[in-house]
């Protein structure tokens, strides 16, 4: 799922209210969860209404204890209807999963122009799946893309209720996938969903995020099978470009703020993840990105290094000695100004960390290596959440095929970004990166030419993790998990996520199904079973939740 939306620098909308930074918005939460956390992790005996193991299905049994069972099935003031609810899902779980399994089996690569009628199946698939449930369901088309004489996919706009007595939650995701081919090192076909002996769904698109929004789906299913009242009215978005762009997509949120989505009383988006594998977690931020391209150019044409070598300004070495002055190996930004703009550090904030799940084996285990910069967990979160950093991307017109070539290329263009948090802003750290570039450049003493740029950006969000929402959503994952979440940032961007914010100009949750082990965008992605059918358990919880939580 890449996290950026093409989007020119000029055409972007900061967010209105930076102060509403961290510390200020977490001031009685521990970030491992709310202060009262300890207790909700209590043991739970059975109770009356506990379903032994034995009557839940095969796909449930190895993850579902009897203890968790119980801790579900108990009898609360909100959502009283959730253990009929929960019994549903686990009765449909083989039918949920053949669903996804028809899902992955559309290969709805959205950047391979020859799968395009495999993305717009995949759209026709969602909007005749909502049908076939009683739900609304319009295809939205968006006309072509640029550049191309593609049709873009349309965005599948639906709705489920017009009750004007309950809330109205609208719901964002994404059908479209990253490319896979089995050549590339899947242990299985990546179209053809494989239901491993431990559990995992293996499948192109299962955790990212074809799985979360057929979560929703099967949550309104599983409501009508079990005869209880589906306690919101649910907008849905999905798209079909998210891994390729999001084109036309911050238009059309744009246009319908204030038409499909205005009813809309809080937002929800299931496309992150867990921060590890143990402990749910709710995502109140995100870093954001500014992508840049420094272009060097000389020569009228690639010379022979055996002519010309030594002769002329060579464009690559000007470029490798620019790239340089950009960062330290140990991650560090060398680009003046940067850092000040950084929000500071509160000792407040600083203790929040504490209590994360989180292993630094975690990360290595991700990672495929322990070539990590810091040894503590503190210092690694921090800079994975709340500190920018500066990576090199790549060089165009370079020389990169195997074996050896003695060219000089005439025009090389490098590519870097800098992944942005609070206070940056994006045109003041425009500003400087060009500026530090120009500088750098003058030093060279080079007769070649040299122009750096932004290529797109999009701006840093941070939300409230004590508004009503991810309140409902806290309480939501504790019902279904058995205890409190963790509130985590990521380092990651997801600029649809303001754009909503912008056009509902209501509050934004990001509410994972998958976990940190996943390998979205990776081979042999997988969703764990558990996560699915206890996620599609949580979708429908805080729907719940979310109808009755007081709005403060």
């Amino acid at each position: 799922m890449p996290r950026t939306l093409l989007r020119r620098p000029s055409s972007l909308i900061p967010p209105s209210s930076p102060s509403c930074y961290l510390a200020k918005t977490l001031s009685t939460y521990s970030v491992a969860g709310l202060s009262h956390s300890s207790s909700s992790r209590r043991k739970v005996a059975p109770t009356k209404s506990f379903v032994p193991s034995h009557s839940i299905p095969l796909s449930c049994r190895s993850y579902l204890t009897d203890s968790l069972r119980a801790h579900q099935a108990r009898k609360t003031k909100m959502a009283p209807q959730l253990d009929g609810y929960f019994k549903q899902v686990d009765a449909f779980a083989d039918k949920f999963i053949d669903r996804l399994r028809e899902a992955v089996a559309i290969p709805s690569v959205s950047a391979d122009a020859s799968r395009r009628p495999d993305v717009v199946r995949m759209g026709h698939y969602l909007a005749d799946q909502l049908k076939k449930l009683g739900a609304e369901a319009e295809l939205r088309e968006l006309g072509k893309q640029p550049g191309t004489d593609l049709d873009l996919p349309p965005v599948v706009l639906g709705r489920y209720g017009r009750d004007k007595n309950k809330r109205t939650i609208l719901v964002y995701g994404h059908y479209d996938v990253q490319p896979a081919e089995k050549s590339d090192g899947w242990d299985t076909e990546p179209f053809e969903l494989t239901v491993q002996e431990d559990g995992r769904l293996c499948g192109r698109g299962s955790t990212d995020d074809k799985g979360p929004v057929l979560g929703w789906l099967n949550a309104i299913e599983a409501h009508q099978a079990a005869g209880i009242d589906f306690p919101v009215n649910l907008l849905m978005c999905f798209e079909g470009m998210e891994e390729n762009g999001s084109e036309g997509l911050e238009e059309l949120v744009m246009e319908e703020g204030k038409k499909f989505f205005a009813d809309a009383d809080a937002v929800c988006i299931s496309d992150n993840y867990w921060l590890g594998t143990e402990r749910p977690c709710l995502t109140y931020g995100l870093r954001g990105v500014n992508y840049y391209a420094i272009e060097v150019s000389g020569p009228g044409q690639d010379l022979h290094s055996g002519v010309f070598g030594g002769l002329a300004h060579e464009p690559m070495t000007d470029l490798v000695r620019l790239m340089s002055t950009l960062v330290t190996p140990s991650g560090e930004i060398l680009i003046k100004g940067i850092a000040e703009q950084v929000a500071p550090v509160t000792a407040e904030e600083e203790g929040l960390y504490d209590g994360i799940a989180f292993t630094m084996e975690t990360l290595h285990e991700s990672l495929g290596s322990k070539t990590t910069i810091f040894e503590d967990k503190k210092k690694t979160l921090m800079a994975r959440w709340r500190m920018p950093s500066l990576s090199l991307h790549g060089i165009e017109g370079a020389f990169y095929a195997p074996g050896a070539k003695t060219v000089i290329p005439a025009k090389v263009i490098g590519k870097f970004s800098i992944r942005t948090v609070p206070n940056m802003e994006i045109e003041k750290t425009n500003e400087l990166v060009i500026k530090h570039l120009e500088d750098a450049f003058k030093t060279l003493g080079s007769k070649n030419t040299m122009k750096a740029y932004p290529v797109h950006c999009g701006n840093w969000w941070v939300a409230s993790p004590k508004h009503w929402n991810f309140e409902a959503a806290a309480k939501a994952t504790e019902r279904v998990w058995g205890e409190r979440p963790d509130f985590t940032r990521e380092g990651g961007s997801i600029p649809i996520t303001i754009t909503f914010q912008e056009a509902t100009g209501k509050n934004v949750l990001l509410l994972p199904m998958g976990s940190s082990t996943d390998g979205a965008h990776s081979i042999n992605e997988k969703l764990d079973k558990k996560n699915y059918i206890e996620g599609t358990k949580l979708l429908g919880a805080y729907l719940h939740y979310v109808a009755e939580e007081p709005m403060n």
